[in-house]
């Protein structure tokens, strides 16, 4: 039975050593486990196999983040939001993780797909640009950087994959945004009509 504790009680009992903090932890685990298969139930990429691994690593940032609770809420929901956003981490990992940055850029052919085309029929022209643009004004390693960012690969696969530093592909990343900016601005757009384009 998990023992009910405020929110001074919690950051005690895991600062413990001892059975105070065993008990501490143990009741935490539950909850996250409870928490997690909540929030996680309705996508696709989860397997309840996954909840055990995404609770151990929760439970670590937690225990390092103790000094950060600012007691503006309660403990569990705390360390819940925390759990949730360690798990979607590594589930969007996991979604890239077979996924090579050339098949990628490939599959692209610095055409816009359907699904990155817009209903809207004013936007088109500007996503035609961009595309363009990209085929034709970046370098090859801007070019795969911007094309992988659009499709949705997390910035830390793409900086893996090309045996970059997170602050390397950051600034690569910069540069090839800087650069189809200055190239819509010279194909006649403003900041305003690409603005959403470009995020």
């Amino acid at each position: 039975m998990v023992q009910e504790r405020d929110n001074n009680e919690w950051i005690a009992a895991l600062q413990a050593d001892g059975p105070l903090r065993e008990a501490a932890l143990s009741d935490l685990r539950g909850m996250l486990l409870i928490g997690l298969k909540t929030a996680l139930k309705s996508r696709s990429d989860f397997v309840d196999s996954l909840l055990d691994d995404f609770v151990q690593d929760s439970l670590v940032r937690i225990l390092r983040s103790l000094d950060q609770f600012q007691n503006r809420s309660r403990f569990v929901t705390w360390a819940t939001a925390i759990a949730i956003r360690v798990a979607l981490t590594e589930l969007r990992k996991r979604r890239w993780r077979d996924v090579s940055l050339e098949t990628l850029v490939a599959d692209t052919g610095f055409e816009p797909s359907a699904a990155e085309t817009s209903p809207d029929r004013e936007s088109q022209p500007i996503i035609e640009a961009m595309y363009r643009i990209i085929g034709s004004d970046l370098t090859e390693k801007q070019r795969t950087v911007l094309l992988a960012e659009i499709k949705g690969m997390a910035q830390e696969e793409i900086a893996r994959q090309m045996g970059s530093s997170r602050n390397a592909l950051y600034k690569l990343s910069h540069d090839a945004r800087q650069r189809l900016k200055q190239g819509l601005e010279k194909a006649g757009f403003t900041a305003q009509e690409y603005a959403i384009t470009i995020s």
